[in-house]
């Protein structure tokens, strides 16, 4: 009976070894938000930049790269032809930047502009002062709209699209009840329960949920200083969408100052510190690298194996009692200058303790969903079972298996966990291979392998 069960579950198609639970592929959801892309600039003084701070970024990637067209200075700094053209005609006046006279018939014969010995010693002293160059910072007020416009609270999650995106794992029917109103609001989220349950396939599943796209700054500026955003580790470029050239409608460009990108999402651990939360300072660039929690903006922040860290939970709750509750942090310059920016990042803490043991009751009333992540039960066990089972080319064995159920769980109070079926069928796989057989279960097999699974108390005499 125990294995006309297991055989009428479904096979999966790859699985996650991390967190012992079967997954399927699964398509890209569109969710119903539509995000609004920011408008190329398209005059100078549309860039809401101090012009010394553009001239000089100009300067010093003209220096850097060696450029001398606009069409190239153009893409090395993120700005529309025309926008550059007239930086270029300003620095001239200013006698930095000298034509070369002669025409480039590769580059569309395009006029060659070169540094004259002024801009060289500007750009050497701009350098001097900040090593940043290349795309033009965006205002952070500017930066603040385009939150808007792609904020995270602005998406609608189904319960179909959670399904989908949750199809890959076996979850309680009564799970996806609380995690689709946590997941819509917005808000942060703490799951807890035993370990090995599937929570950090969980938040992942809630990223997957969210298919469409976001555009990330490469720079933003505040007070003259350069705060870098985009980080290829974090972020994933989208594919670059083309024209149809017999549509008689043409996509409108997007400021190129941003890249579009899947919502973020930054994940952490037991290595998080209070410091990973503040702007990192280049001493020798002298440029500032946002925190984790900036570079999530818009997606998701997931804090994963909370209590392991060396701060203490109450202490990371603490640093973001403002940005959880009011939608903005607070961040430092090295001059000690405080300043705003958004704090739009669903932010997902995953934790093998109990909240009462981390958590007094006032950071625990900040944190607005707490779910519980339980083990299986002996139904879902077995479903895991048999598909891991059949992915990895073990077969079925009812006798086994009845062991494993009658004999062995009962010595751990029927305690199920997500992990456990792999680790039990890949360790009966490695003792067939040393041992020479084909791979089979049996209970012998099924005692070796729980035999690894659990390290019992017990007196060591030393």
């Amino acid at each position: 009976m125990v294995l006309e069960k297991l055989t009428r579950t479904e096979p999966c198609s790859r699985q996650n070894s991390a967190t012992s639970l079967c997954h399927v592929s699964f398509m890209n959801m569109e969710t119903t938000a539509t995000v609004t892309a920011p408008p190329a600039p398209r005059r100078l003084e549309d860039m809401n930049l101090p012009l010394v701070m553009m001239r000089d970024i100009l300067l010093k990637t003209m220096f850097r790269k060696n450029v001398d067209m606009v069409s190239d200075l153009a893409r090395a700094i993120c700005l529309p032809s025309a926008v550059t053209q007239e930086l270029i005609d300003m620095s001239r006046e200013q006698r930095l930047i000298e034509a070369t006279g002669t025409l480039n018939a590769n580059s569309g014969n395009e006029m060659g502009y070169q540094l004259t010995d002024a801009g060289k010693a500007r750009a050497l002293d701009a350098l001097s002062q900040s090593e940043y160059f290349g795309a033009m910072p965006v205002p952070l007020e500017v930066y603040r709209e385009q939150i808007r416009r792609q904020s995270i609270r602005n998406i609608q999650i189904t319960r179909q699209q959670l399904t989908d995106a949750m199809g890959h794992l076996i979850l309680p029917d009564s799970l996806l009840d609380h995690l689709g109103p946590a997941v819509s609001s917005g808000r942060s989220i703490l799951m807890y329960g035993p370990p090995g349950n599937g929570k950090s396939s969980i938040s992942n599943g809630i990223r997957d949920a969210m298919g469409d796209k976001v555009y990330v700054p490469r720079a933003i500026e505040y007070a003259g200083q350069v705060i870098t955003v985009y980080d290829p580790i974090v972020h994933s470029k989208a594919e670059e969408e083309s024209d149809d050239p017999n549509s008689l409608r043409r996509r409108r460009g997007f400021d190129r100052r941003y890249v579009r990108c899947d919502r973020p999402t930054v994940i952490t651990g037991g290595e998080l510190s209070l410091s990973m939360l503040d702007l990192v300072y280049n001493p020798t660039a002298r440029t500032y690298q946002a925190p984790l929690q900036l570079k999530s903006s818009g997606g998701i922040f997931i804090v994963d194996d909370l209590g392991r860290q060396a701060e203490p939970p109450q202490s990371l709750i603490n640093r973001w009692i403002v940005p959880l509750e009011e939608s903005k942090d607070i961040l430092s310059l090295q001059s000690g200058e405080k300043f705003e920016v958004p704090f739009d990042t669903l932010v997902i803490f995953s934790t093998n303790f109990h909240p009462n043991a981390i958590f007094d009751q006032a950071a625990l009333r900040r944190i607005f969903y707490k779910i519980k992540i339980d083990g299986p039960n002996q139904e879902n066990f077995l479903k895991i079972f048999a598909l891991v089972a059949r992915k990895k080319g073990l077969p079925l064995d009812e006798g086994a298996l009845i062991h494993l159920l009658n004999v062995k769980y009962p010595t751990i109070d029927n305690v199920y966990a997500n992990y456990q079926p792999v680790f039990l069928i890949d360790q009966m796989i490695e003792i067939c291979k040393f041992e020479g057989i084909p791979y089979k279960m049996s209970p012998e097999l099924i005692d070796r392998a729980w035999a690894n699974m659990f390290v019992y108390d017990e007196q060591i005499v030393r």
